[in-house]
């Protein structure tokens, strides 16, 4: 179904005991996202959480999309996969061969669905222009300071409309907006997104650019901002594919873009790109690490709109699993036809887990056909749209379950030849990737975990590997290491973490060198190393931190002789690893925001075990700067 407004939505979450609501005055200057963070590290993503004591008169919604449950809901659907179906569906029916007259008009109600999706402006006003203010104060909304080292107040959940100057062409993106003053914010468009090509057609124009962002509504219209969409294509299309009824639109008050009648507020404003840059950020982000300041454009306000029982969403970002997660898993579902269609019919299943924070790790299944093929789908996937991001990149055949844990590293211990089967290149890095070299550029790593051909010929492949470690010689190769664990060799998986203290004054590079110059981890394929730090983590922490804090080229050292990755997956600084940029902090709570949580949520209702997760997490984060490690 269509919801009429987010009011709509959250009445059916809570209809479906999806929702909890909140009476209690909860501060938006970081305690609702200390509350939102341990909701949504329950299993299976908790509930949506509605504030409605914020210290102002709009109450505010979280985790509104944060289970696989509610993210179905937001998109009119009773699961995400189904959604991926109907389009598998319909590409099947506009492509495939019309011979006869008959073939031709059996089409016509397909096309005629189509139509239905497109967006349509209406005259006069909308719900969302119901209160009216054109001396608009952004203090008057409840957006969140979300982390400590945060710059300020973030928008975390807007739909940023912007129009090509050229064409026309609506784009709707979502970019997060810092708030410095009543009527000004800074506009977070990264140098590859549609929103920062649309700022250089206009300041290449010497115009200024108008801009309207919306925010709430349908929240399949927050979802379609987040959504990977060709340029050139309209985001409020696909919300009117999803939701079965096109986006009713009207005009602004104050520019001639358009907004979704029904959406909660309108930030009404625009850009010059004769002005400078503002300073803009930290920021804490779905990476789990906070994204550094930067110059950005600033953005401003000219009006602002909203209904008069207007709600403000927000999403919670940081250390996975959080909101994104299952946005992601639905982005996931939703495109994978697109991409079987249009450029890998090999491809069989796709996963992207949330430990990989979107980019960082996919999986792919095939179905393989010749030698070659796994690095053909690798460098198309490097190629198209946001999976340009990609840091690694395994592929596997289709009899593969690449959601089974266990079946993915039996695989990696049985059948990764690291020599042969590990390919770097180069390419595009999502800018909010910290570990590589270069801002926005690196390295990347394809796994071929398929069954080879004959001509896919192997150089070496070792069978004859010790069956255990002696963890007291590894220990003995540097003063600098304080930990072996073994326990993935005893299980019979061919992994070796090894963790170490660089403040002793060595690289962890000089330390893999002297594991190199040994055979004291030949048990082992793989032999990751890690900071002393994570010793006590769980898995799951763990390998999001070996994902986040490697670049493949320069990170994964290859023994030749023994067939062996090693991996320095530690913190890198400037001082010990020479590392040229700032090295961002970890993202959590701060003690005392902990202690006032702690001190009242037992109010809240919302069950129990409900400990900060930032509690466990504290040992990696190195100052309370957003920043870890200062080159300057």
């Amino acid at each position: 179904m269509a919801y009429k407004s987010l009011s709509e939505f959250i009445s059916a979450l809570e209809h479906e005991g999806e929702l909890v609501r909140i009476q209690r005055f909860v501060n938006p200057e970081l305690e609702i996202t200390e509350i939102t963070d341990r909701e949504s590290k329950k299993e299976g993503g908790g509930k949506a959480l509605l504030f409605e004591n914020t210290g102002t008169e709009f109450p505010v919604l979280t985790n509104a999309m944060g289970s696989d449950k509610r993210i179905a809901m937001a998109l009119s659907s009773t699961d995400v996969i189904s959604i991926g179906e109907e389009i598998e569906s319909l590409i099947k029916k506009v492509t495939s061969p019309a011979n006869s007259l008959f073939d031709k008009l059996r089409l016509l109600p397909t096309l005629y669905d189509v139509s239905t999706w497109m967006p349509k402006t209406k005259g006069g006003r909308g719900a969302c222009q119901e209160v009216i203010c054109k001396e608009p104060d952004l203090s008057q909304i409840p957006v969140l300071k979300c982390w400590p080292a945060d710059g300020g107040r973030f928008v975390t959940l807007p739909m940023v409309i912007t129009r090509d100057l050229e064409s026309g062409i609506r784009n709707v993106g979502m970019y997060r907006m810092q708030i410095f003053d009543k009527d000004l914010t800074g506009m977070h468009w990264h140098r590859h997104k549609v929103g920062a090509r649309h700022y250089n057609q206009y300041k290449e124009a010497g115009k200024r650019m108008h801009v309207a962002v919306a925010i709430g509504g349908d929240p399949v219209y927050t979802y379609s901002a987040t959504a990977p969409m060709p340029d050139n294509v309209d985001e409020f299309m696909l919300a009117g594919f999803l939701r079965k009824k096109k986006v009713s639109l009207v005009k602004c008050i104050t520019n001639d873009l358009e907004v979704p009648e029904d959406c909660d507020f309108v930030i009404e404003g625009y850009v010059d790109p004769a002005e400078e840059y503002i300073w803009e950020g930290p920021f804490g982000d779905h990476t789990g690490f906070y994204s550094l300041a930067d110059w950005y454009p600033r953005f401003h306000v000219t009006c602002i709109t909203h209904k008069r029982k207007a709600v403000y969403p927000a999403t919670i970002v940081g250390i996975p699993p959080q909101e994104d997660a299952y946005i992601a898993k639905a982005t996931e579902r939703i495109f994978l036809p697109l991409i079987r269609f249009t450029m890998l019919p090999e491809i069989e299943d796709m996963f992207i887990p949330p430990v990989g924070v979107a980019h960082n790790l996919t999986m792919v299944s095939i179905n393989k056909t010749f030698p070659g093929q796994a690095l053909k789908v690798a460098n198309s996937l490097w190629g198209a749209g946001q999976m340009m991001f990609n840091k690694l990149l395994c592929v596997l055949d289709s009899d593969v379950d690449i959601y089974n844990k266990d079946a993915v590293l039996r695989l990696f211990s049985d059948r990764v030849s690291p020599v042969n089967d590990i390919h770097i290149s180069y390419g595009p890095l999502d800018v909010l990737d910290h570990s590589s070299d270069s801002f926005g550029y690196g390295s990347k790593a394809c796994f071929d975990l398929t069954e080879k051909y004959t001509e896919e010929n192997r150089d070496i492949e070792r069978n004859d590997r010790p069956a255990e470690v002696d963890e007291n010689s590894v220990s003995a190769i540097s003063d600098s290491i304080v930990s072996v664990n073994s326990d993935f060799i005893k299980e019979g998986y061919s992994f070796l973490l090894i963790s170490v203290d660089k403040s002793k004054g060595q690289s962890a590079k000089e330390i893999i060198k002297g594991l190199v110059d040994s055979d004291v981890t030949t048990a082992a394929k793989f032999v990751i190393v890690l900071d002393a730090e994570t010793e006590s983590m769980t898995d799951n922490i763990i390998a999001w931190l070996i994902l986040s804090n490697i670049d493949a080229k320069r990170d994964f050292i290859i023994k030749q002789e023994t067939d062996q990755l090693f991996v320095d997956a530690t913190f890198k600084s400037s001082t010990v690893d020479g590392f040229k940029r700032d090295w961002p902090n970890v993202v959590t709570s701060a003690d005392d925001t902990i202690s006032v949580v702690d001190s009242y949520v037992s109010e809240l209702n919302l069950g129990s075990n409900f400990e900060s997760p930032s509690k466990n997490i504290k040992v990696l984060v190195k100052n309370n700067s957003a920043i870890a490690d200062n080159t300057h």
